[in-house]
């Protein structure tokens, strides 16, 4: 009796340790904080591009022309960005790091995306029959780009065994809407040396 008592003891004692030594970890870090797990694109990888292709296109001489010719200060719509790459990239997340440069930079405009104007549009349609006409916002007035960023993210893997070299180039493009001109572009590259472990 008593032998079977410290066999279940036992029993109980060896689930819990099972238990709980598969149980899932959790534990908050800094959305800064640099962390690479497989080497593949990441947050940081997005965040990091995107603000140095917004400084590079925003030390070029196009705004300073620009504002000279027209005495304003220039529009910019962020367009569609390839992902051509061989693994899948949230090129959302890309372009809403872009615009956000842009806008904290200071130096442009930034014109809501296709997406958006929709539904601002929605809005003022519906102001049109429900908001008073001291608050009512006009159709037709909308602010038009003069440039429209875009861009691919292209992927060059070579492995041998467990080592592995990802290579990254996002290329961009800032092309005015009234002629088709190119008036910045910018490249930026990212290389990966990857090990895998011996076992997974």
């Amino acid at each position: 009796m008593l032998s079977k008592r410290i066999w279940m003891l036992l029993g109980t004692f060896v689930a819990a340790l099972v238990l709980g030594g598969c149980s899932t970890e959790v534990k908050r870090v800094g959305v800064d904080e640099v962390k690479d797990l497989s080497g593949y694109w990441n947050d940081t990888d997005s965040r990091l591009v995107a603000e140095e292709m917004i400084r590079d296109s925003l030390s070029g001489g196009w705004i300073d022309r620009y504002a000279q010719k027209t005495s304003h200060t220039p529009a910019v719509i962020v367009g569609e960005v390839r992902n051509l790459s061989n693994e899948h990239i949230n090129t959302r997340t890309f372009v809403n790091d872009l615009e956000r440069a842009f806008v904290n930079s200071g130096r442009v405009d930034v014109v809501a995306s296709k997406t958006q104007r929709e539904g601002i549009r929605q809005e003022r349609s519906d102001m049109d029959l429900n908001a008073s006409d001291a608050t009512r916002k006009e159709m037709g007035k909308e602010r038009g780009a003069d440039f429209m960023l875009m861009g691919t993210i292209n992927t060059i893997t070579d492995a041998s065994g467990r080592e592995q070299i990802r290579f990254y180039q996002i290329d961009m493009t800032l092309i005015s809407l009234a002629d088709n001109r190119m008036v910045w572009t910018g490249q930026k590259k990212l290389k990966k040396d990857i090990t895998e472990a011996r076992f997974r």
